[in-house]
């Protein structure tokens, strides 16, 4: 069984910064790809940045040279840095993880940009 546990979410003024962390159960290069999420009220879950098993990383247009990803094989842990947050920012936030054609989600973290 894969779990996906986030956490580091919270509210924060505009223009700040916060680091969502997702620990994963197994080893992160077991899966495919590892990605962020987020999922405003009102509106469809949408991809935030995504990171594959080679290291490379696709990005939303609208968080790019904001927000990075990154990953720590040693802790199983995937990151997400986000700077220079929005109040569009606001959000419950989901990691990812696929293995093949199956997607593992974690039961998100909620971040509010205060504006």
């Amino acid at each position: 069984q894969v779990q996906l546990v986030e956490s580091g979410g919270g509210l924060v003024q505009a223009g700040g910064s916060l680091r969502l962390s997702c620990a994963a159960s197994g080893s992160i290069f077991s899966f495919g790809a590892l990605g962020w999420y987020r999922q405003a009220p009102g509106k469809q879950r949408e991809l935030v940045a995504a990171i594959t098993n080679s290291g490379s990383t696709n990005y939303a247009d609208s968080v790019k040279g904001r927000f990075t990803i990154s990953r720590d094989s040693a802790k199983n842990t995937v990151y997400l840095q986000m700077n220079s947050l929005k109040p569009e920012d606001t959000a419950v936030y989901y990691c990812n993880a696929q293995r093949g054609f199956v997607g593992y989600w974690g039961q998100g973290t909620q971040v509010t940009v205060s504006s």
